[in-house]
């Protein structure tokens, strides 16, 4: 068999015929085709597909290769495609999931571990020093003290119930270290959401707000492409979080303390909070629910606020958010924000 001779094809996602072929493909070995996935090569021996690779944003994944073809460099093939085809576009640190049985192939790519799930995953980037940099960065704010806590949040947007619990926080705490989700996968994006924080927490001399980036909370922590069951694949991107926070975050501050809110909303959130209750002691961290802050019997959410602002109810979101929120939302800046969130019926 003629390594040459494999025909490489980018493959039209837009094709419906193209991507059942991949989802088939994938299939036969035990992997499942992300919904979120842009760009999708193939390796061909004749008509019939024998490898093939995939990326969403700057996260490789769904690589795998026919069992009959292993063991002759097409996953290299396929990494080398999709690694220049991300510096193209510009994307130089990049990520990889795979199956923990594949993590020395793809070590010997240039790819790092970050960390595993046993027998589930294991999640690696391509710079060796990529993780260590953003843990000495938010070193940089580590205060020596009794109580160090830390809270993540999304806020899409910041409320006062956001608001309310890191008050609770920062009343019971030495520091309280504010992980602000960037991914930009929600309505108000990443820096408007981190701005608005740090305006809602400008009062509170004690708490620290930092972007999360890619290791907290964000497509480089959801490994769940190839897991078929839903609620295994929430517990997988749970667990491998959880991991990347208690092995690599909390040292850096030295926290011992995570405050969330109650969740009655989202079952994704809730079962990441539960989850959450059971890692996280293992790292001597303590997780610590707080009930909702509520107006009229109503618990304060930021769904609640888009809610009111698909309706074109924007008066009624001065009780639920913080005036530096509401002044934004009413502003020329939010104008584009506002009419895709009215235009839109998304969870985020």
């Amino acid at each position: 068999m003629e390594f040459a001779h494999f025909q490489e094809r980018i493959m039209l996602l837009t094709s419906e015929t193209e991507k059942k072929r991949i989802q088939e493909f994938l299939g036969e070995q035990d992997l499942l085709f992300d919904n979120d996935i842009e760009y999708t090569v193939a390796l061909f021996d004749k008509e019939k597909i024998i490898a093939t690779g995939s990326f969403s944003q700057k996260i490789l994944k769904c690589i795998a290769v026919d069992q009959e073809y292993k063991n002759m460099g097409l996953s290299n093939r396929i990494v080398s495609h999709l690694v220049s085809e991300q510096y193209q576009r510009g994307n130089t640190h990049l990520f990889l999931y795979t199956k923990p049985e594949n993590y020395t192939l793809f070590s010997e790519l240039g790819f790092y571990k970050i960390s595993e799930v046993i027998s589930k995953v294991v999640l690696m980037e391509n710079k060796p020093n990529g993780i260590k940099s953003y843990l000495e960065d938010i070193s940089e704010h580590k205060h020596e003290g009794k109580d160090i806590a830390s809270i993540v949040m999304n806020c899409n947007p910041f409320t006062l119930g956001h608001q309310y619990l890191i008050e609770y926080a920062a009343a019971r705490n030495d520091q309280v270290n504010i992980f602000a989700v960037s991914e930009d996968k929600s309505s108000f994006p990443a820096e408007v959401r981190y701005e608005l924080i740090k305006e809602g927490v400008k009062h509170l001399p004690n708490v620290v707000v930092h972007k999360g980036k890619d290791y907290i909370i964000s497509s480089a922590t959801f490994p769940s492409y190839f897991i078929k069951e839903y609620q295994d694949a929430v517990e997988t991107h749970a667990l491998m979080d959880l991991k990347i926070f208690g092995e690599h975050i909390t040292p850096s501050l030295g926290i011992h303390k995570r405050y969330i809110g109650e969740e009655p909303y989202c079952h994704v959130t809730r079962t990441y909070n539960q989850i959450m209750k059971e890692v996280l002691p293992g790292y001597h961290i303590q997780v610590i629910e707080i009930p909702r802050m509520a107006v009229d019997d109503s618990a304060v959410s930021a769904s609640k606020v888009r809610a009111y602002i698909r309706s074109n109810d924007l008066e009624k979101i001065q009780d639920l958010v913080p005036q530096a929120t509401y002044d934004f939302i009413i502003s020329k800046e939010a104008r584009n924000i506002i009419r895709k969130i009215q235009n839109e019926n998304s969870r985020h």
